[in-house]
């Protein structure tokens, strides 16, 4: 890969970096937990799997683990569990790219359908990753790094899932919407990028 592509690929990864950021930070629906924190709706996640759709794995998992990491730092009530956003977002753009390109290669098709059917998957396939690990990560994150009482962690564990779950339905109709509509308007504007 070439410097100009890997720049523009930079340069698209933060523009998508910083959607992660402005919809988590503006657009979520906080739900108060025990103990004083809080678990939230939002489409943050959307975007994570929208990077990894259009720029790959590596490119879009960083986007998104990047945007949703600064948005944990500057909440007060999320900042604690910014280290486990990051490692948990990264793998989520990981796994939607290994999917989408590296199992169906969906940036060398011009096949509609196939890239529909695919955009899905790939998008099912990282949130579904995302909606079973966030709340065991978090649990024992919750309990063997800020040593809250197991009761609490295994309450907290729970209320996220319901969210979580929440989160990736309303994620999946998004990013493939976006990302189908976006697509064929990026590779004829010449801005859909080799992946």
């Amino acid at each position: 890969m070439n410097r100009e592509i890997k720049f523009r690929k930079l340069v698209q990864a933060a523009l998508l970096s910083a959607l992660c950021f402005v919809s988590f930070t503006y657009l979520q629906i906080r739900i108060p937990t025990p103990g004083g924190g809080s678990t939230s709706l939002h489409i943050g996640n959307a975007f994570c799997v929208l990077a990894a759709l259009l720029l790959g794995g590596w490119y879009g998992g960083l986007a998104g683990a990047v945007g949703l990491t600064i948005a944990d730092l500057l909440d007060p009530v999320y900042i604690l569990v910014a280290p486990k956003t990051f490692i948990l977002k990264l793998c989520i753009g990981l796994i939607t790219g290994l999917i989408a390109h590296r199992y169906a290669k969906i940036s060398a098709s011009n096949d509609k359908k196939y890239i529909l059917k695919w955009s899905i998957i790939a998008s099912i396939g990282g949130l579904a990753f995302n909606v079973i690990f966030d709340p065991i990560v978090g649990f024992f994150y919750k309990q063997y790094i800020l040593g809250q009482p197991q009761e609490v962690a295994a309450t907290l564990a729970k209320l996220s899932s319901i969210a979580t779950f929440i989160n990736a339905v309303v994620s999946v109709i998004l990013v493939v919407l976006i990302y189908n509509a976006v697509r064929p308007i990026l590779k004829k504007a010449g801005l859909l990028l080799p992946i």
